[in-house]
């Protein structure tokens, strides 16, 4: 009886050990990111294949990422119109948000605490999930006034610090005021434009990558 009982001990120790020192399996497929955002994310007037989160896409998979970035962009979208939509904007199995929106609601003149309530509870909503958000700051117009812009480019910056978020400062860095980078309207980038925007923003990328990486796994 003795022996038959250490017999099974022994047998029960060997089928336990593969599930006591294997590694976990490392995820498969690519990392999956979605850009949710307005007509600058989401290529206004302009091809697919020209479009923010495909060109994003493309500069990184030539630094050799096995990374997709998905286009959630909604032309004339404010940050309430993106938080409207967050729920079903970014699917489950998403690993990351790259959150451009506001544009809009500068242009519209919006009380910037509107604007930073919405974009903080889309962040809230996404944090409950368990995504993290590289947020993509925007700066208002001068001609909208000192206090207006103030209080306006201020939303970005505060919101990075209050989550703990990868901050890029401003969306169009690099574009402002070049026709050369502008369609006709002097307001959305033409295909240039959004290749200064995608190689800029690289490295910020880059680092958000990094740091989804480093996540632990929920």
């Amino acid at each position: 009886m003795f022996r038959r009982t250490a017999l099974f001990a022994a047998a029960l120790a060997v089928l336990m050990v593969p599930f006591m020192t294997a590694p976990q399996a490392a995820p498969n497929g690519p990392v999956k990111l979605v850009a949710l955002g307005d007509s600058l994310t989401a290529g206004y007037r302009l091809p697919a294949d020209a479009a923010f989160p495909t060109v994003l896409e493309r500069l990184l998979k030539a630094k050799g990422e096995d990374v997709t970035v998905s286009n959630a962009g909604v032309s004339g979208d404010t940050a309430t119109g993106g938080l409207d939509r967050v729920d079903w904007s970014v699917p489950d199995g998403t690993a990351g948000v790259i959150l451009e929106l506001g544009a809009n609601d500068m242009l519209r003149g919006t009380d910037p605490k509107v604007t930073e309530g919405a974009l903080s509870a889309i962040i809230e909503r996404l944090k409950a999930r368990g995504i993290p958000v590289l947020l993509a700051g925007m700066q208002a117009a001068p001609n909208l006034g000192p206090d207006f812009k103030a209080r306006f480019d201020a939303i970005f910056p505060a919101l990075a610090e209050r989550y703990g978020l990868t901050l890029y400062p401003f969306f169009l860095d690099g574009i402002v005021g070049d026709r050369a980078q502008h369609l006709d309207d002097m307001i959305h980038p033409n295909r240039q434009g959004v290749e200064t925007i995608a190689a800029r923003m690289l490295p910020t990328v880059d680092s958000f990558l990094d740091r989804i990486r480093q996540a632990p796994v929920r």
